[in-house]
């Protein structure tokens, strides 16, 4: 497999290195395993281990299609209109259909798709320098684009890990999720009907290098502080805050912590708490 990493320099290189880096992780973790490994069930309802990189494969097609709208709309437009025609099940409809396929064949499509991406966000920020992608929601810079797939590959990669009762491995990579996570805050509070607080909150993350984060002001009354790799599984969803090291100073900072989510659309409906967890697996 060609390893389309890009050279560290720009925000966009470091991001998408990041980028190639987990989702070769990934590949390694699921490409030799038998059929059957990929017909496990993921904590996400009705969706198996091939459901799970099918989607992420979709993504990454409909990501390359933005990057090169610049150039060629067709593809972008196409993608638009499939999911307008069904809202609610595009996501569903389109990660269903590609985990159907032999695994060996999703495995290809995968890696082409991710590769592509990779190149289709450099050659648009080379080309087209500050301008931004259109994107189902507000439009984005390929360096935000990059990093929006590195929060859903992560974010679904536990998933798999789940299902093949894998611990992942971690890495400062993370950041990229809890730096979402972190910008998020208003859009989780409005996505549930709530006014956004107005008063700054403070993060303070412990990254599995041992290297400290900080997003916010270091003198909000409103706090947060534990492990980055925690508070990424929270506003992704993927464990319930009981499950979790982080502590919270200050109630409306508590309340965010119940109701943080870093990815599009609804809100989520979680995790239940490991002490509540059906055997086998999340509900």
């Amino acid at each position: 497999m060609n390893d389309p990493r890009p050279t560290p320099g720009s925000a966009l290189d470091a991001v998408l290195a990041d980028l190639v880096v987990l989702t070769e992780r990934l590949d390694t973790l699921v490409a030799a395993r038998p059929e059957a490994d990929w017909r496990r069930a993921t904590p996400a309802e009705g969706w198996d281990v091939a459901t799970q990189v099918a989607h992420l494969w979709w993504t990454d097609v409909a990501a390359t299609a933005a990057a090169n709208a610049a150039t060629d709309k067709a593809e972008w437009d196409a993608i638009v209109l499939t999911v307008l025609e069904d809202p609610d099940g595009a996501v569903d409809t389109s990660a269903l259909a590609g985990g159907a396929v032999p695994p060996t064949e999703l495995l290809a499509t995968w890696r082409a798709g991710r590769t592509a991406l990779v190149d289709a966000l450099l050659a648009h920020a080379a080309e087209h320098p500050g301008e931004k992608l259109p994107w189902f929601g507000p439009p984005m810079s390929p360096t935000s684009m990059a990093s929006a797939r590195y929060m859903e590959t992560w974010a679904h990669g536990l998933d798999v890990h789940d299902a093949l009762d894998v611990v992942p491995e971690h890495d400062d990579g993370v950041r990229h999720v809890c730096h979402i996570g972190f910008r998020t805050r208003d859009f989780a509070h409005r996505n549930r009907g709530l006014e956004p607080p107005t008063a700054p909150f403070h993060v303070k993350l412990t990254a599995p290098s041992g290297e400290v984060w900080t997003y916010g002001p270091d003198d909000a009354e409103q706090r947060v502080e534990g492990p980055a790799v925690d508070f990424a599984q929270l506003v992704t969803q993927r464990r319930h805050r009981d499950d979790l090291a982080l502590t919270a100073h200050g109630a409306e900072v508590d309340r965010w912590l119940d109701l943080a989510q870093a990815f599009a659309g609804p809100p989520g409906g979680g995790r239940a708490p490991a002490a509540h967890r059906p055997e086998g697996g999340d509900a």
